[in-house]
């Protein structure tokens, strides 16, 4: 399966924000755009203005990095918010919530959506009884997502375990720590979903 594998810390220095992707590192003082937030490059910030389009490309870049999405993917994520009933840019950031993997970071289950992703991967959890290990798998309302009797013994996810319970988890899921459960109530509306990424920007790039 095709991912990323380059430097996380570069892709926050080039959105100029963090992005959250090195998990438990980003609250340290380790975190590279604390440390040296400029893009990457020898250069440095480019004193040009930006255009409409540089700005609405970074706007998908943004959005693309947080949830750890590849170009092809998130252009399929693109032309079936377009397909949709509703407002296109609402229906792709809500596709991309859904992410199974995305689920199991907004609960704490996950440090990052990159360890979180690795977790599904790993065959850790499952859906309604099932067995999942596709990241990109797309919840539904009244699913139930759970760590597997067989991985409730590890080690890394009794730490999780305690992490999520401190963890807020939002309001179109509950999480159940004795159980180590996730119930999804319903599918997520936009003002629950705190990304911080100009969604109309995106839809705006791919209508050129």
């Amino acid at each position: 399966m095709a991912r990323y594998t380059g430097p996380d810390c570069k892709l926050c220095r080039r959105e100029g924000m963090k992005l959250y992707l090195k998990g438990e590192r980003c609250y340290s003082p380790k975190c590279a755009i604390d440390r040296r937030p400029v893009p990457p490059g020898m250069h440095g910030p480019s004193r040009k203005k930006q255009s409409e389009y540089g700005i609405q490309l970074r706007e998908k870049q943004k959005a693309r990095r947080m949830y750890g999405v590849l170009e092809g993917q998130f252009a399929g994520y693109f032309e079936h918010a377009d397909r949709m009933k509703g407002v296109t840019g609402e229906n792709l950031l809500s596709l991309l919530e859904r992410r199974l993997d995305n689920v199991v970071y907004r609960v704490g289950l996950g440090t990052s959506r990159t360890e979180a992703r690795q977790l599904v991967r790993h065959g850790h959890f499952t859906v309604n009884g099932r067995k999942v290990n596709i990241p990109s798998y797309q919840v539904r309302a009244g699913d139930v997502v759970a760590v597997r009797d067989s991985s409730k013994t590890s080690p890394r996810i009794k730490e999780l375990a305690e992490f999520a319970a401190a963890h807020t988890a939002p309001q179109w899921l509950t999480y159940e720590p004795e159980a180590l459960r996730i119930n999804v109530l319903r599918l997520p509306r936009r003002e629950e979903i705190d990304t911080p990424v100009q969604e109309q920007m995106i839809v705006e790039l791919y209508s050129r």
